[in-house]
């Protein structure tokens, strides 16, 4: 069986720039994957080059087994993107706008899709309205709709949820993953860390081009060597522990402690001091913890001697 997104060494300069560093990935139908990176890292180029907007310089990129820039037409059917930018034809309703696509894709009387897809994204009061007077969220509602509207296995979604409001997220989420439960496969890019950590089952992280780390979400989780800690005492915490403090706010402190059996040795220092402890709550590991090290460890090997 055909990766549903197949990217083999692959290459993109733009001038001096070496956007993408010899990029190597393989996503399985069916997978929530997610692709992390701070700006620049070369996500959206990496989905330009998918989705047939740019060429590669090296390499080999696929969908479900077909090649993007040999099979464009055949690629691009099973391909469905939300792009980051709010692009939008102004002369259309919403109605109108989802017919159009859909002609893009050779479909005709697809108004049953159509109108169900509106109805999971909150539109269908909205299907009659211009495009031009739509808020940002809407219109970017409507940018998740056209790259659904043919019914793509393969679903990109590149920051879909910017700008957002809370509710439409959760909602859009709901969809999505039922597609995903259906068999679609979903990329994600976002810098909304908790997304990536709730919803994907793998994660890659890009930076300068290159990819510094691949694995599931509960191995990267699990990768993060030791414990953080959040105090609230009745005193000032004791000169022993202060190596080990990372965040003060009054009489809250925030302590990163090489493993969870260092806890004990901390509390009884506390108790030596003479400090009371008031609150006490261990903090799991989440996706941001895992993202700053992967980062940092990278930015240290790169840094010139």
């Amino acid at each position: 069986m055909s990766p549903a997104v197949d990217v083999r060494q692959v290459h993109k300069h733009y001038g001096s720039l070496h956007a993408l560093d010899g990029v190597d990935l393989r996503i399985g139908q069916g997978e929530f994957f997610g692709l992390l990176g701070p700006n620049g890292a070369g996500k959206t180029t990496l989905i330009n080059l998918l989705a047939g907007l740019a060429l590669p310089d090296g390499g080999q990129l696929s969908i479900l087994g077909h090649d993007v820039v040999k099979q464009y037409r055949d690629s691009r059917r099973l391909l469905g993107v939300v792009p980051q930018e709010l692009v939008f034809d102004p002369f259309f309703t919403v109605r109108e706008t989802l017919r159009l696509q859909s002609g893009y894709f050779g479909l005709r009387r697809n108004d049953a899709w159509i109108d169900e897809v509106m109805h999971h994204l909150d539109l269908t009061d909205k299907a009659d309205t211009n495009m031009r007077k739509l808020s940002g969220g809407m219109k970017r509602r409507v940018l998740v709709a056209q790259a659904l509207v043919h019914k793509p296995p393969v679903i990109v979604l590149d920051e879909p949820t910017a700008g957002v409001d809370v509710e439409l997220r959760q909602t859009m989420w709901q969809f999505i993953q039922r597609l995903n439960r259906d068999g679609h496969t979903v990329l994600l890019t976002t810098h909304y860390l908790e997304e990536a950590e709730a919803l994907c089952n793998r994660i890659a992280m890009l930076k300068h081009g290159r990819i510094v780390a691949l694995d599931s979400t509960q191995n990267l989780l699990n990768s993060v060597v030791g414990c953080r800690v959040r105090l609230k005492l009745a005193g000032v915490l004791p000169a022993a522990l202060l190596p080990q403090m990372i965040e003060q706010a009054g009489e809250d402190y925030l302590l990163e402690l090489p493993s969870y059996q260092a806890l004990e040795p901390a509390l009884a220092e506390l108790r030596m001091a003479g400090v009371a402890v008031q609150e006490l709550s261990l903090l799991q590991p989440d996706l941001e913890d895992v993202f700053l090290r992967v980062m940092q460890v990278e930015h240290e090997v790169a840094r010139p001697c």
